[in-house]
């Protein structure tokens, strides 16, 4: 079973993220109210990006001849060398990635892009770029906000990135074994689209969905908003194939279990294109929702949700866990409100009048057949109010899930009127959730203050564990004259609180470029010689995305997860 997709893929602004039909520009209160909080003397529209024509991008190193033998594989059309596709290629979605292409900096762009059709059309322009030194970068949906897809050239004469897009099929599915098979290239919403006549789904709905691609999600070890419920894209995966220099490389099994040795699958999921290129993969999927229902609570504090949420996962009758959790913390609370247009006076009253003065947002969602999951939620309820939880309905969580994907198009706007605005992430375990949600978040508002600024600093939980949860960041401040140096002291004291407190340096982002001088520190210098073998093994050329995730500096002299 084969199915051709005919996916549509969004329009994608070089500058921002995704759509930008798809964004919707803060109302004036929302403007106000974050002018007013990071002290700003206005949040006009004052940082425009430059006209795609002002972009610099340097020139192409690639010969006549390469481009040729590059043309022979894929077809002359699917080999692009023009300044547009180059800039659009030229990073992912963090912040400095968008920082440096509205200044009209692409500099760094690949030489040129290619688009394979199939695993042997891979195959084939790995073992060309083998033999004329050439980095290749794989790139998704470019949705990367930890430099994962910087096409860097490293000690090679050029670099090309292999856009998947072309790799967009259903391979096979199995709806007795529940299982699914699609090449690497397909994105988030044609996955459901694909599963949804067959009563299946995935589950897995990362804020990049509407971007994102199979090949990523199983590249960075990627979680989705309802992970709790469905699981991250590491449990969902069942075998992949991989392309690599020396050849292709099955990993995963098609039994449900097998003690036969390591699960060398590992090797691939997380491996963010520096082994080969994934480009086909099996995943569990499950039988599609007969309906929702949401829940918010709000609690005293966000030390006081937090224990809510272990208690509802170490105390719940199994299979009661919703599967979306998610507890802002006191301050994506209250900018929660202001910016939602929520009645923000009715809401203090009945909250104050419940010992409330500083709420914690609590959203849930069960999935699931009717009458079971009304029951779910309605035993969830006992463990959250004992918890001291207060109930107020399912209407913030509708509201949320209306809004789920939104988010990053809100940076663009912020940008634009100078506000520098950027996200890391982490997880801890329970014992050591509140002193890594401390440090770390006093690290940002030091680093962020220190030329003197104010700065906001938000956070909320949105995975849970038996054994910890996730805590994901977003801050706000004036944006600098140099906004690429304050962000790096931002990321570089965040991260190193993080690896201090024990925590993992990232939950779902992925490593990168950006968390690779920290890898090490937690799993050890030697893990990353074990890694840097099975690169060693698989590329040992060392074509294969150039500067990402394996650490080239000694281990940081900061506590290890090891210890």
């Amino acid at each position: 079973m084969v199915t051709h997709l005919t996916e549509e893929i969004s329009p994608s602004v070089w500058y921002g993220w995704g759509d930008p039909a798809r964004a919707k520009p803060l109302a004036p209160g929302a403007l106000e109210f974050l002018r007013r909080t990071l002290g700003l003397a206005s949040v006009a529209a004052t940082h425009p990006p430059v006209d795609l024509s002002e972009v610099r991008v340097g020139p192409a190193a690639l010969s006549d001849a390469v481009l040729a033998e590059l043309r022979a594989v894929t077809g002359p059309e699917h080999v692009a060398i023009d300044a547009t596709e180059r800039i659009l290629h030229s990073g992912g979605k963090s912040t400095p990635d968008l920082l440096r292409r509205r200044a009209g900096d692409a500099l760094n762009a690949p030489d040129a892009v290619v688009f394979p059709g199939n695993a042997e059309e891979v195959r084939k322009i790995l073992a060309l770029c083998v033999a004329r030194k050439l980095a290749v970068v794989t790139f998704g949906g470019g949705t990367s906000v930890v430099g994962g897809v910087e096409p860097l050239r490293g000690r090679f004469d050029g670099v090309i990135t292999l856009d998947m897009r072309r790799m967009n099929r259903l391979l096979h599915l199995d709806p007795l074994s529940r299982t699914a098979s699609f090449e690497a290239g397909i994105r988030g919403p044609a996955i459901e689209a694909a599963l949804a006549p067959h009563g299946l789904t995935l589950g897995h709905f990362p804020q990049s969905h509407q971007e994102a691609t199979l090949g990523g999600y199983v590249a960075t070890r990627s979680s989705g908003q309802a992970s709790t419920g469905y699981g991250r894209s590491d449990e969902l995966v069942k075998s992949a194939h991989l392309e690599t220099p020396m050849g292709p490389f099955d990993a995963g099994s098609p039994a449900p279990g097998t003690a036969a040795g390591p699960k060398l699958l590992d090797v691939v999921v997380g491996s963010e294109g520096t082994l080969g290129v994934i480009t086909s993969a099996t995943l569990k999927v499950t039988t599609a929702p007969a309906d929702k229902v949401y829940g918010a609570w709000s609690f005293p504090s966000f030390a006081a949700g937090a224990e809510a949420m272990r208690l509802l996962r170490h105390h719940g009758v199994r299979g009661d866990m919703p599967h979306v959790c998610r507890l802002s913390d006191t301050d994506e609370t209250a900018s929660t409100v202001k910016l939602g247009g929520w009645k923000t006076g009715a809401l203090s009253r009945y909250l104050s009048a419940r010992g409330q003065k500083t709420p914690a947002l609590a959203l849930f969602v069960w999935e699931g057949d009717s009458g079971e999951i009304r029951a779910r939620r309605r035993r969830s309820a006992r463990i959250l109010r004992r918890a001291g939880g207060v109930p107020l309905g399912p209407l913030p969580g509708k509201s949320w899930e209306h809004g789920r994907f939104s988010g990053p198009y809100l940076r663009d706007e912020l940008l634009t009127r100078g506000v520098y605005v950027e996200t890391l992430e982490t997880a801890a375990t329970w014992s050591r959730l509140e002193e890594s949600y401390d440090s770390v978040r006093q690290a940002i508002l030091d680093a962020l203050g220190e030329h003197g600024a104010a700065a906001y600093v938000q956070t909320h939980i949105s995975h849970v564990y038996p054994d910890g949860a996730s805590l994901y960041f977003t801050f706000l401040a004036g944006l600098e004259a140099d906004g690429l140096a304050q962000n790096a002291r931002v990321k570089e004291a965040a991260s190193r609180a993080i690896v201090a407190a024990g925590a993992t340096i990232t939950h779902h982002h992925s490593v990168g470029t950006d968390h690779a001088p920290y890898l090490s520190a937690e799993i050890g210098d030697l893990g990353v010689k074990v890694l840097t073998a099975i690169k060693n093994t698989l590329d040992p050329e060392g074509i294969m995305n150039p500067g990402k995730l394996i650490p080239t500096n000694p281990s940081l002299p900061t506590t290890s997860l090891l210890n």
